[in-house]
């Protein structure tokens, strides 16, 4: 069982996205030329992850985008902000986040409902999401004229490590007092 170990921890270092279960089952099979219970994947996972929970270790093994994936803990966050400041150039504008936070609530979306809440036109932001595939084009709506309709991808999931778009934080989660310019005067 050990060796089962191994190779999936191998097979998650190397895949640059979450790899699912049934990604792993498939390598494993058709390496050991037999099939490989879930089940032993799904136990092989669990004590991947214990070991990996361990303080001597700098890094754990997350379950995120339908699939699993080594993250740095939390502990590193400072040595780890040095690295994304000189990798900046990654990072998303306040526009493209403005956009991204209204496809990512209001999924489908078509571009013109994207620029009548934002007020302002979108056609660059929505580019670049879609070219860093964060966005994906999810079809056409039936109103005139048969706009695009835009939503997230699995790589949206990834990039801001949920699960699905029912762990996005809901307004309810925000304080009043976050949201308030000024102070109160009674």
């Amino acid at each position: 069982m050990e060796f089962l170990h191994r190779h999936i921890e191998a097979l998650i270092f190397c895949s640059p996205s979450p790899l699912g279960i049934d990604e792993i089952r498939k390598c494993l099979s058709e390496m050991f030329e037999s099939d490989v219970p879930k089940e032993h994947i799904e136990q092989a996972i669990g004590d991947l992850q214990e070991k990996y929970d361990q303080d001597d270790s700098s890094f754990a093994l997350e379950h995120l985008g339908n699939g699993y994936q080594f993250l740095t803990k939390p502990a590193y966050q400072t040595s780890i902000s040095i690295l994304l400041k000189q990798q900046s150039t990654k990072r998303l504008s306040t526009a493209q986040m403005e956009t991204l936070s209204i496809i990512a609530y209001k999924q489908p979306v078509t571009k013109s409902e994207m620029e009548q809440i934002r007020g302002v036109n979108c056609d660059y932001s929505v580019q670049k999401l879609l070219e860093k595939e964060l966005v994906t084009i999810k079809g056409k709506s039936d109103s005139i004229g048969r706009p695009l309709l835009y939503g997230t991808s699995d790589k949206f999931m990834e990039y801001f490590g949920i699960n699905g778009i029912k762990d996005l934080p809901q307004p309810k989660d925000f304080g009043q007092e976050e949201n308030q310019i000024g102070n109160e005067q009674e």
